[in-house]
Parts: C-alpha cells; structure tokens; sequence
C-alpha cells in the first residue's frame, strides 16, 4: 500500500525529472465561482499530464534487470505517454495498450515517444486481459494506470507541492477538487496531504454517467459504471475504482462531485481565455466542479487540480466557438 513514506521516496527520484507545476488564480474564475480559486496546472507537466509522475515512480522503482526487460501500460494516452517517456528515459522497452477509439494526438504522441501501441476495442475487449496476456509472453511488467503503489506515490507528489504552495498562499483550509478516474492522483493527493496539509480535503470529480467513484463514495462499496464509452473526458473513463485505491478515497476524501460534458468543455474555453492554459475536458472538470457547483463546496477558497491537456485540436476549437471563455 501507497503512504507519505512511498510518497516522499517517490519525489526525490522525480527531482529534476519532473516539473514543480505552478497555482495559477484568476479573478474571473473567482467572481463566477463566488470565492478562491486556485488552480494546480498539471497540463504543464511533461507529456502534458500528471500521469508522468507516476509513470516516472514506478519505472524508477524497478530493478535495473526488470527495466531492461521492459514495461507495458495500457491507457487512454495520458498514462501511456508518461510511462512512455519515463521507459525512453530509462532505456527500456515500452509496450502500451490503447483504445482504438483515443484522440488520435495521445495515440500518435505515444509512438513518438519509442512505445510500441497496442490498440483494442474498449467497448468489447478487456484491457487487463489483453496486458497480463502480452506481459507474460514477452516477460514485461505491467505499470497499471491507477491500482499500483508505486503509480500512487508518484501522483502523489503533487499533493505534497500543493501542501507547500496552500501554505505559501495562506490556504490552510480547502476542498482540494481532484479530476478522477480509477483514483489514482486523488488517492496519492489524499495521503500527501493527510500528512502535511491535514486542512486540506482531496475530493473527486467526474463526468456525469461515468460517476463511479462518487457513488461508491456514497454508498461506502464499489460500483461499476455501465458503460465505457459516450464522453467527451475520455482520459478519466474507468470502469470502477481501484481495489488499492478505493480504501484510500474512502478513508481521506469528501464527497465527490459530478459535472456535464458541457460544464466540462466550458471549463476548457475558461481556461484557455482567463488562464492562458490549454486544457482536455476530462482535465477541466475540476475546475468546472469549482465554477458550477460552487454550492456544494465550503470554504473561501478551493483548489483545483487541471490534470492534462492532451486535447485534439478539434475537441479545443469546438470549445472555444461554443463557450468562448
């Protein structure tokens, strides 16, 4: 099991590796939201997402002999191209399975970065089945995108510099809103701050239909969502939480929160017009849980974690013609 221990281990490896991402704050963002808000920008990391972190942890974690060997991966793209560079990094082979149906960009940068990409039908193919297939004949190991300590640590990480940077802004008490897939970055968040921000509460965030984590938040077991496709945040589709991380988010986090495919989007033109960022809307719903449902959070300020901005050129312009920031 992932702990502050892990955690911390996990930032030294990443030092020089990895970016220190800045808050960013917006008085637009704040008058709509009606108090505080500021925003962790994780779309500014290397391969434009959080999951580098993790991908950077759990690669870095192996044995030199394992590493050599190789890795395998299977995501939408935003953890297949953090384990991706973090395997070039290393020297080591990288195979990363993918739903054919993933943006085109996250499909292509992930072979730009040395991967071979494995594409399934996400609708009618187990990605699990098709990754411990694949590492047992070829003797790689399997760096799973959320269920795996080491991935957790380092997601992690970008708990413990929110820790530093709420403090330095003299935040000492907030909703921490986390954009939740499997669980991963909130889980890692939720344990980094339970041991440095303890004011600091991480809760998850998820597209409305794909609301997993939030209902099993809610009714204190895990459920599954019933489909795997149908929502512009492809990057946080997962069929349930993880059987590592849910114990975590059900010990640390808050109540979850659930947005539209619309809030979503225009949580994306709101970025990019009031921030200067560019954001996917599976990263942006966080932010769209702090400026829409302002009525469900507490507190004068709530910080946001934009996880990643591996946005498809068309899924950017469509944002800003129909929002416009």
């Amino acid at each position: 099991m992932s702990n502050l221990e892990m955690i911390e281990a996990a930032a030294e490896r990443l030092q020089g590796h990895a970016r220190w991402t800045p808050l960013l704050s917006s008085p637009f963002l704040d008058e709509i939201a009606g108090r505080r808000v500021l925003v962790k920008a994780e779309c500014l990391q290397h391969t434009g997402s959080f999951k580098f972190r993790g991908g950077w942890s759990a690669v870095s974690a192996l044995s030199a002999e394992t590493r050599a060997r190789g890795v395998i991966a299977f995501s939408s793209g935003n953890h297949a191209q953090g384990v991706a560079l973090a395997a070039r990094q290393h020297h080591a082979p990288a195979v990363i399975i993918m739903p054919s149906d993933a943006p085109r960009m996250k499909i292509d940068n992930t072979r730009a970065l040395g991967a071979e990409v494995v594409l399934y039908d996400r609708a009618t193919e187990d990605r699990d089945a098709i990754g411990d297939r694949i590492g047992i004949e070829r003797g790689l190991t399997l760096i799973k995108p959320f269920d795996e300590p080491q991935v957790i640590a380092g997601q992690g990480t970008t708990g413990l510099e929110i820790a530093r940077q709420a403090a330095e802004e003299g935040v000492t008490h907030s909703d921490v809103l986390v954009c939740c897939g499997g669980g991963g970055l909130t889980s890692g968040i939720a344990l980094a701050l339970e041991g440095r921000a303890p004011g600091l509460r991480a809760r998850p965030v998820e597209p409305q239909g794909f609301d997993d984590v939030v209902r099993s938040l809610a009714s204190g077991g895990i459920e599954r969502n019933n489909g795997m496709s149908g929502s512009v945040c492809d990057a946080i589709l997962t069929p349930e939480p993880g059987r590592i991380t849910f114990p975590i988010l059900k010990r640390l986090c808050g109540p979850g929160l659930v947005v539209s495919d619309d809030e979503a989007v225009r949580a994306v033109a709101l970025a990019f017009a009031r921030l200067k960022i560019v954001v996917e809307p599976g990263g942006a719903v966080a932010l769209a849980a702090a400026l829409f449902h302002a009525d469900q959070i507490e507190g004068d300020a709530v910080i946001v974690v934009v996880t990643g901005g591996n946005v498809d050129a068309g899924v950017f312009r469509d944002a800003l013609a129909r929002f416009g920031g």
